[in-house]
């Protein structure tokens, strides 16, 4: 899937990383194919703190286990890169097999397309005029490329209809139907409405029909029973719908049609109730982000490597920001260097995960809990004779990757002893 420029790894290589990424030491200047020969490590204090970094040994370690849990379950993953937006993250994924990249917003598209990502799923619909303009135009013009866009309204068949025409290319754009729920995200709210966009699809000259897609991941955020069932209600229609627009001759038929959903808390119900479907020629795909770098909150607490069933290795968070205690100025209290502007806080506050003392010594935090943050601090509530002091480090654990990665353009990539072996850049 890499263009002939070179592979999604390789974009930005050669950009000077310096002032404008916090995390690095004062006064760095480096490049990230260079970053590893400055021999830092961010226990012994080489980078200035908040800093936020990825264990090496961990992304490898949850990228094998999606891995094996894919072929297992013979479906394919086309990894959401809004979940990180780093042209060497995606790289490792494409590495391991990703059948395809989602992205949510016609920018992310053009990012991935500038990794060199050639096949992309738009998880959303597209009725921006410039943007459906620039994107006929690209495919016009990159045969290599691909681009599957969602649907869910006649308007947005007309627009993408009109915007196919005007850019005077003879390919048809690949779109798949959305089916939602009532009270949810985008989707038909019907089968029915479904059925008849369907065919409207079909006798569009600019527009083929290659699939069904739906997102599970709205209707609960914790995995009960009763979630559960609410989750396989759902899926059990967006079966049936994939089967009956089968049955009645839609799908375009040069094309593998896909059905495609599954975020990273309910993908294991995607492949136990879609999976079914690959038995009549469908492809399933999952669009599942978080997994990649996990973490210590939500998805610690209910992704599917929870479940009785799961027999594969659990996730592992990737993900840890290391804050300093710039303050002790009470007997329970440690403020640290780390805030809104730095940790996710929508899921739940960090939490402290152990302290680093200046000489080295592991500090016990396991009781101590992070209370509050402000726009550049942490409350850190801690018994009042923990020996943690003014200087040491603190380890934070994430709840909710998503809205910590998009505060950080640098990422160092660390190997188990907080050497930084590389780095991850972000395009937020």
């Amino acid at each position: 899937m890499t263009s002939a420029d070179g592979g999604p790894g390789e974009y930005g290589a050669g950009e000077l990383l310096g002032e404008q990424f916090k995390g690095l030491p004062l006064g760095a200047v480096t490049t990230a194919g260079e970053i590893a020969a400055g021999r830092w490590n961010v226990l012994r204090g080489h980078t200035s703190t908040p800093v936020a970094v990825l264990r090496r040994s961990a992304l490898e370690h949850n990228i094998e286990t999606m891995l094996q849990y894919c072929d297992a379950a013979g479906v394919s993953l086309a990894p959401h890169a809004k979940t990180t937006l780093s042209p060497q993250l995606v790289a490792r994924q494409e590495a391991a097999g990703a059948w395809a990249f989602t992205a949510a917003v016609p920018y992310h598209v053009q990012l991935l397309w500038a990794f060199g990502v050639q096949r992309v799923l738009l998880a959303n619909e597209l009725l921006d005029p410039a943007a459906l303009a620039w994107v006929a135009a690209e495919l016009a013009a990159h045969p290599e490329r691909e681009l599957v866009c969602y649907l869910d309204s006649h308007v947005g068949l007309d627009a993408a209809a009109f915007a196919v025409a005007a850019s005077g290319g003879t390919r048809r754009l690949p779109v798949v139907v959305e089916l939602g729920y009532e009270g949810g995200r985008t989707g038909v709210r019907s089968q029915d409405d479904a059925v008849t966009l369907a065919q409207a699809v079909g006798a569009s000259p600019h527009l083929r029909l290659v699939g069904v897609a739906a997102y599970e991941g709205t209707l609960a955020t914790v995995r009960t029973p009763a979630s559960l069932a609410a989750v396989d209600t759902f899926l059990h229609e967006v079966k049936q719908l994939a089967s009956r627009l089968a049955g009645l001759g839609l799908f375009d038929p040069e094309t593998e049609p896909i059905v495609t959903a599954g975020g990273s808390m309910f993908f294991d119900r995607v492949t136990a109730v879609l999976g079914p479907l690959a038995a009549d020629g469908f492809r399933i795909v999952l669009r599942s982000g978080c997994y990649l770098t996990h973490d210590h909150g939500l998805y610690a607490s209910a992704s599917p490597a929870t479940a009785a069933g799961w027999v594969l290795p659990a996730f592992e968070s990737a993900l840890e920001v290391w804050a300093r205690v710039v303050s002790r100025p009470e007997p329970g209290l440690a403020l640290l260097n780390a805030g809104r502007r730095d940790v996710s806080h929508d899921a739940g506050l960090p939490m402290p995960l152990r302290g680093h003392s200046a000489d080295g010594v592991h500090v016990d935090l396991s009781t101590a809990t992070v209370t509050a943050l402000s726009d550049q601090h942490a409350f850190l509530q801690v018994p009042p004779d923990n020996p943690l002091a003014v200087g040491d480090l603190v380890g934070l654990g994430i709840s909710h990757p998503c809205t910590t990665l998009d505060r950080w353009r640098l990422l160092l990539l660390v190997d188990d002893d907080y050497d930084v072996v590389g780095s991850a850049r972000t395009y937020f």
